[in-house]
């Protein structure tokens, strides 16, 4: 199952963080220090922690401004929920339930006090009294009738008398469960003998009402196997660290007196233990263990076996974590800077070192502090997945944050590989982590005042400026170094101009239908206007050039500017009128049919009849005519969503030719 939205009340900073959309497969976090990022994944890996997790302390945890709502008994933590998750069934829940469950949303809740609750959404109403009193009269009176036949002069034992006893004291609003359930499925069993066999519409009403009274158990059965496939959360910060030689015997010393006081000290070399398969002392103890007598032939084979099964043992581990650092610190085979991470036993000491590409081993704390991080990361999110691995979930806090700028970016891909598998919601201030076509996936935590407490915001809002500067910085990024380093480039009229051919561009190539040459550098310049001055930039450096602008007013003037035309000359300057029917068109007329269809998803409101009636209005105008509080923003962010989910065919027909006309005269104005 996935996590579809969660909300956070009464936790530390956080009053009431509101609910908040969790994407399907990676969200980001971003905020201003203090805004309370580390708190809220705090609260969200309560939902199913790891078993070595401590779990809520009132005394730590509940907003220490209100404590005395505690102490004075006016609020108890047995009532209190903290974190809330809400999560959508995927297929391997489906199987394991009756189909009518297939459609529910799973919510689980934690309280105050670590106890859980959980509820499904959109499931079948729920079987009371009132719903099976009607059908049980028609069968008590039928019943009654067979009954009579064969003892006419004993009432005290008739089926009506029997259930009017049973049921006295149940009001209409009394739930068919637990005991009252077993109760009337006797009553059923017991009178069976008195439904006539050649009645088919009797013997119909009682399957059915064997059937109705167990809903409400079956309901909860499914409770219970939904709660088994509750997905892990699993916390990553920067303070858990793999040391680079762990003495055993003290490790295994201070597990076993309970004195792991520096928790983020030993968390790594725990976690790499556990990894390995071995406590500290099953390693300590076979690192104390003379060699047997040469002539102990059994007592020699068993003490080979558990070296061996040692050394097996780490050498899997080395060759697993080889593998997945190589995927993220090395995205260029060409360039090996990590080619061997080793994990080996010497004695009472377990050591982490890493053959270079010359062959000689250095320990792990002789690396960059980077490398270092990346090696825990791995480390403690393999052991903490464990068997569950294929049902994480991951929070990441402030990942990467030792790492180079570049390695940042590639670790931006390793995020996006492992969010594939497990979902991933991790916070950042690095505008590296974020890329200029994943705003849609952010989420903006900040706090204006402690009153309030910590908010996410799921529309990229903020009423603090530094909240959104990561964002800013990744654009801006994104934005510089495209400039100039692309032999080929289209400058466009702002960032939704950019998503649209992104998006479309993607899908299209996916299906072979047209494929826009991925040497283009796309640039977008926030508004018609500035596209002259992006152009003439661009042309100056001896670049190739073009230009994509709307059919509008604005469009309209930026094109005719001298500027513009003596830089690009007429053909490379492009229209979106060129493409589409409507003379004034905008970018979004080329997807017309399809934004009706995600507009009325997003706001919910249907434009497809007034759009028809009127095919030469530019769909924006119309959209912001039609739709209260529309927001061209928010729907470029709703299309990137949708394609996403689908494929290039489920674009109208002539919305694909138009895209494909259009990328084919760009390629061929920049080839």
């Amino acid at each position: 199952m996935r996590l579809t939205k969660a909300r956070v009340q009464n936790y530390r900073s956080i009053v009431d963080s509101g609910e908040f959309e969790v994407e399907k497969f990676k969200t980001i976090l971003v905020g201003p220090n203090e805004a309370g990022k580390t708190v809220l994944l705090k609260a969200l890996q309560q939902l199913n922690k790891p078993e070595d997790i401590e779990g809520f302390d009132a005394l730590r945890d509940y907003p220490r401004s209100m404590y005395n709502d505690i102490t004075t008994g006016k609020v108890d933590p047995t009532k209190l929920i903290v974190v809330t998750g809400y999560f959508e069934l995927d297929e391997h829940d489906k199987a394991l339930i009756p189909k009518e469950f297939h459609n529910c949303t799973y919510q689980f809740s934690r309280k105050l006090n670590n106890e859980a609750t959980h509820t499904l959404i959109d499931n079948p109403e729920k079987l009371y009294f009132k719903d099976i009193k009607k059908s049980f009269s028609r069968m008590c009176a039928h019943m009654d009738e067979q009954y009579l036949e064969t003892s006419p002069t004993d009432d005290k034992n008739k089926p009506t008398v029997l259930f009017t006893t049973l049921t006295a004291e149940w009001s209409d609003h009394k739930l068919i469960s637990g005991e009252v359930e077993i109760s009337l499925k006797k009553w059923l069993d017991d009178n069976y003998k008195f439904v006539k066999e050649d009645n088919a519409d009797e013997e119909k009403r009682y399957d059915k009402l064997q059937e109705d009274i167990q809903k409400n158990s079956i309901q909860a059965k499914v409770l219970e196997i939904l709660h088994t496939r509750l997905p892990v959360f699993i916390l990553f910060n920067n303070y858990f660290k793999v040391k680079p030689s762990i003495h055993l015997a003290h490790l295994s010393q201070r597990v076993t007196q309970n004195i792991l006081d520096d928790k983020y000290y030993d968390y790594g070399n725990l976690c790499l233990l556990k990894l390995l398969g071995f406590t500290a002392k099953e390693l300590a103890d076979l690192g104390n263990t003379p060699s047997p007598a040469i002539n102990d032939v059994a007592g020699l084979k068993i003490y080979k076996d558990k070296l061996d099964n040692r050394s097996y043992q780490l050498n899997a581990a080395s060759v697993r974590l080889t593998k997945e650092i190589r995927s993220a610190w090395m995205p260029n085979p060409d360039r090996p800077e990590a080619d061997k991470l080793k994990v080996t036993a010497d004695g009472q000491y377990l050591k982490v070192v890493v053959e270079d590409d010359i062959g000689v081993d250095i320990e792990l704390d002789q690396r960059s502090e980077g490398f270092q991080w990346l090696v825990s990361f791995f480390v403690v999110f393999f052991s903490e997945a464990m068997d569950k691995h294929e049902n994480a979930i991951l929070l990441l806090d402030e990942p990467g944050m030792s790492l180079h700028a570049l390695k940042q970016r590639d670790f931006r891909e390793t995020i996006s590989r492992l969010a594939e598998n497990n979902q991933t919601l991790f916070s950042t201030h690095s505008p590296f982590l974020v890329g200029p076509d994943e705003l849609d996936i952010v989420r903006v935590v900040e706090m204006k005042n402690r009153t309030d407490g910590t908010k996410v915001h799921t529309t990229l809002s903020s009423g603090d400026p530094a909240g959104l500067l990561p964002l800013q910085e990744a654009l801006g990024y994104d934005l510089a170094n495209s400039l100039f380093s692309q032999q080929r480039n289209l400058v466009l009229e702002g960032i939704t101009d950019y998503w649209y051919i992104e998006a479309t561009a993607e899908m299209l190539r996916a299906e072979n239908i047209v494929n826009l040459n991925e040497k283009i550098a796309l640039v977008f310049a926030n508004s018609a206007g500035k596209v002259v001055y992006y152009a003439t930039i661009l042309h100056a450096h001896k670049l190739k050039v073009a230009a994509l602008l709307d059919s509008d007013s604005a469009g309209d003037q930026a094109a005719q500017q001298d500027s513009l035309v003596h830089t690009l000359g007429n053909k490379n300057i492009l229209r979106t009128k060129d493409y589409c029917d409507v003379p004034k068109a905008e970018i979004e007329d080329l997807l017309r049919e399809t934004l009706i269809n995600v507009a009325n998803e997003e706001f919910g409101i249907d434009t497809s009849e007034v759009a028809s009636k009127q095919p030469n209005r530019p769909i924006i105008e119309l959209f912001s005519s039609e739709i209260n509080d529309f927001s061209k923003y928010k729907l470029a962010k709703a299309y990137i969503r949708w394609t996403r989910t689908h494929e290039a065919n489920d674009l109208a027909t002539t919305e694909q030719e138009k895209w494909k006309n259009l990328i084919e005269n760009i390629n061929k104005v920049l080839k």
